[in-house]
Order: structure tokens, then sequence, then C-alpha cells
């Protein structure tokens, strides 16, 4: 979130000259900061967006998410930000490569995290080996459960993600599912669309809820094709791997990707670049 300092509680109140922010600090000093346009980017569970009576439209999601590391050795191949899926027996976890461990997502059942710690982290060690033998070698660096984080997986999208004084982007717009792990690429995008658009009208010290609307206008249909996707991959793959079924790929995806050669070069420019990629202003350019 832009406009408060690290530590405050924020509310927000806005009015055609601007947005006043109050804020508590962690000392429990309390100030005021008056800007043209507060940003909020404080994630899912948007404390702004929520001050501001704006509503997300939910969507169902049959998992949550136990992020933790563990150790990747120097000569272990596989390039950085590559994902490595692994499914077993009604369990999936994913592997994302960087520079010196692997980001790992277990992924359960939503609703299962009571049952996950009551079993304690030996069981858990004996879950990720399983699902990775080629890691087993390394879980315990998993040293207790409070090496692991618990993502309560959401996946909604804002009917609006303005007020006048208030723009709303990245998850704090739209929360995304872990699948394919495009969440942050599509915030880094919602940031530089709004640098782009809004640049001239913050320029002139004069920000309306027309600058604001042309934002959500040019991000809108990249979220809601990525956002789709997603709820069809969890449809497709998670519900019935959680009931117990083999996942598998939709059967349209599969014929595509065996008899159109084009497809396999788009698709992973698709899930890196997005539907509609964003390119850094020249003002920001060195």
């Amino acid at each position: 979130m832009q406009a408060l300092r690290n530590g405050s509680t924020p509310t927000s109140a806005s009015s055609s000259h601007g947005t006043e922010s109050r804020g508590t600090e962690s000392h429990g000093t309390e100030g005021t900061l008056h800007a043209d346009l507060v940003v909020a980017t404080d994630g899912r569970h948007s404390v702004l967006r929520r001050a501001a009576g704006l509503q997300p439209t939910d969507y169902p999601v049959p998992f949550d998410t136990w992020w933790f590391k563990l150790p990747r050795h120097a000569s272990e191949k596989g390039a950085v930000a590559g994902i490595v899926p692994a499914f077993r027996d009604g369990e999936a976890m994913i592997a994302l490569f960087r520079d010196d461990y692997y980001q790992m997502g277990y992924l359960a059942p939503k609703g299962d995290s009571a049952r996950i710690r009551s079993e304690g982290v030996e069981r858990f060690r004996e879950r990720v080996a399983a699902l990775r033998p080629d890691l087993a070698d390394r879980v315990a660096s998993i040293r207790s459960l409070d090496d692991l984080h618990w993502l309560d997986v959401r996946l909604d999208r804002l009917r609006r993600w303005y007020v006048d004084g208030l723009l709303c982007i990245g998850d704090a717009a739209h929360a995304m599912s872990p699948v394919g792990g495009v969440g942050i690429n599509l915030a880094i995008q919602d940031a530089v669309a709004a640098a782009s658009l809004l640049a001239p009208a913050l320029l002139s010290g004069h920000v309306g809820v027309q600058e604001l609307a042309a934002v959500e206008r040019r991000r809108r249909m990249p979220t809601i094709v990525v956002q789709t996707v997603q709820r069809i991959m969890h449809r497709a793959v998670f519900v019935p791997l959680f009931a117990g079924r083999t996942p598998g790929p939709p059967p349209a995806l599969l014929f595509v990707l065996r008899h159109a050669p084009v497809a396999r070069r788009i698709l992973p420019r698709l899930i890196a670049f997005g539907p509609r990629p964003e390119h850094a202003p020249g003002f920001a350019r060195r």
C-alpha cells in the first residue's frame, strides 16, 4: 500500500480533493497523510478495499498451500523460475527453482490445515519425501511446523477496483490461485499500467475516477483470462485429485498441444508474460 508508513494500521476516506489516510503507528502515535491518490497494494485481505466498501466476487478454490524451502545444490539442473509439479495418491506439490533453494508448495484440500498441524512435522516430512523422493535427503531442513507458511488460497476479483482517491491493484484487486505461479506477474503489470496511465494526471495534481477507471479497463481482461484458466485447472486437475481420482490435463488441451506445435511455444509465453504484457513507460527507463 502506498502513502502510509510501514507498521501503521490504515483506514482511508476519499473526496474530490484527494484521499485522507489515517494510521496508528506501532508505538501508538496516530497520524494523517493527505494524498492525491492512495494505491492499495495490501494483498488479498486488503484493509483499504474493505474500508472503501469495495466488494469482490469469490470463486471456489479446492485447496490451500503450505509454503516452505528446501536447499538446492549447485550441481542440480533446472532453470531459475522453473516449476515442477508432483502428484501422488490425493496429494500434490510444486517446486519453484531459485538460485540456492527450492520454493516448495504442498497443496492440501481446503479445511485440512488443522489435521496437518495435528500430525506434526515428521509426518509432513514423510509426505514431502513420498512426493519428491529425489529431495528426501534434505527434508530434515524442515525443523518444525514453524518453518511452514500456510496460505489460505483465494480466487476473487473486485467488481470495481476504485473509488475517488483510491485504486486497488494486484491481490488487493484480484486474489490469484498459485496455479501457474502468475500472481506476481499480474501484480507487477498492474503497477506498470497504473504508472503509465496515471503519471500525467498525478503531475497535473488531479486524479479523477476517469483515470482510475482506465487502469481497471486495461487490466481487467488479462485478469479474467488468467483466472478463468485457473478455475478450469482447479476443476480438471485438483478436484479429481483430492477426490482420489487420477487427475490429468483437459483432453482438448492435450489434443492442441500434440497436434499444434505452435501452441507449445505460445503457452509458455502466455504463462510468463500474460495475455497483455506491459512495458515500463519512458520516464521509468534509464
